[in-house]
This record gives C-alpha cells, sequence and structure tokens, in this order.
C-alpha cells in the first residue's frame, strides 16, 4: 500500500519584503499565489493543509485545513512545520512555501524515493546548487525534535534538519521550480515569465 503523503503550505510570514502583503494572496496571473501551489500539489498528497496566522477565512475559501503557528510570535517557517506535524496522521509530511509556484510535478516522489532509499528522516530538494530548507519531506515522529529546538530559541531549518539524516534529492532538471516571490518586482518577472510559458 503507498504511504499516505500530507503536504502544508507555509503561509504564515510577515512577508516584509513584499510590503506587508500576504504572500499567498497576492494575485499572480489572475489567481491568488497559493492557487498556483495548490495546483502543484493536488495530485501529488492525499490531504493539503494551509499554516497562516493571518487571513484566515481568506485562505479557508480553498476548502483546506487551515491553522495559526501553535508558538505565537512569528518564529519562522519550523513553527508552522511543527504545528503541522503534530496535526498530521499521515505515513509523511511534505512541507512547501506559499511562494513557489512552479513546484515540480514530481516533488513528493522523488522527495519519498531519496528519503527511502537513503534511509533517511528528511528529504530536503536542491535546485542542483543549492538547498531549499522549505522544501522538504520529513516523518512526523520529528516534531518533538522541532520543538526541542524551537523552544532553545533556534530558528535556522538547516541548523535542524543536519542534526537528523537527511537526503538532499536534486531537482537541476528543473532549474527553475524553486524560484519564490519574495518583492513585487520578483512577482512581475515571474509572471511573465509564467505567461510566456503558455
Amino acid at each position: 500500500m503507498a504511504p499516505q503523503i500530507d503536504a502544508v503550505i507555509l503561509a504564515g510570514g510577515m512577508a516584509r519584503r513584499m510590503d506587508g502583503n500576504d504572500k499567498g494572496l497576492v494575485d499572480l496571473n489572475g489567481q491568488a499565489m497559493i492557487c498556483h501551489t495548490i495546483d502543484k500539489l493536488s495530485s501529488q498528497v492525499d490531504n493539503i493543509m494551509i499554516n497562516a496566522n493571518r487571513n484566515q477565512a481568506q485562505y479557508e475559501q480553498w476548502g483546506y485545513t487551515v491553522f495559526s503557528d501553535q508558538d505565537s510570535g512569528y518564529l519562522g517557517p519550523l513553527a508552522g512545520m511543527v504545528t503541522a506535524l503534530k496535526q498530521t496522521q499521515a505515513d509523511y509530511l511534505l512541507v512547501v512555501p506559499c511562494d513557489c509556484p512552479l513546484l515540480p510535478d514530481d516533488l513528493a516522489s522523488r522527495l519519498l524515493t531519496a528519503l527511502t532509499q537513503q534511509n533517511a528522516d528528511i528529504a530536503v530538494a536542491s535546485d542542483g546548487e543549492r538547498e531549499q530548507p522549505v522544501v522538504l519531506l520529513l516523518k512526523p515522529y520529528l516534531a518533538e525534535s522541532m520543538q526541542a529546538f524551537l523552544d532553545a530559541g533556534e530558528r535556522k531549518i538547516d541548523f535542524w534538519y543536519r542534526q537528523h539524516q537527511v537526503a538532499i534529492e536534486s531537482f537541476a532538471d528543473q532549474p527553475n521550480a524553486f524560484i519564490n516571490v519574495n518583492t513585487p518586482e520578483q512577482k512581475q518577472q515571474l509572471a511573465q515569465q509564467i505567461a510566456k510559458s503558455y
């Protein structure tokens, strides 16, 4: 039987570089940015959850479970991840940010293969040059370790995952897959790129 994979889309940040606008709800070519992410994930996973610390009613319109960080104070992506890990009943949790609209269509399957083949606890995506620390597949039992890391005042995801057995999966064959949108200028550039691809 195929393992169950849930996904959480991280939309809980303050988006300071996006003029404070909620990145997941920013319009990109006629759709909220998170719609592009949902479209990429919906055929790859069993369930989708959305981690949002504001505008939750707007996020709920897509019909998925929406939750805020268990630890308040905008502690960064790990706070959303650990809350999701404590909620999921799946075998694995796929984590992605809300501002990566070009995610690979084979993201979950390739991360799962890497994790399984290397007998790892976590599989992290790489664009071939750099690891993408907020694009990862992990086992839910890691919630305890992640919570302890946060409670110790730590925030950096890659510092946390290096404490565990990690598989790195390169998506160098899809170099644009992890382009993320942090500023209005980047959004404009990506909108033009997406328009050209249709």
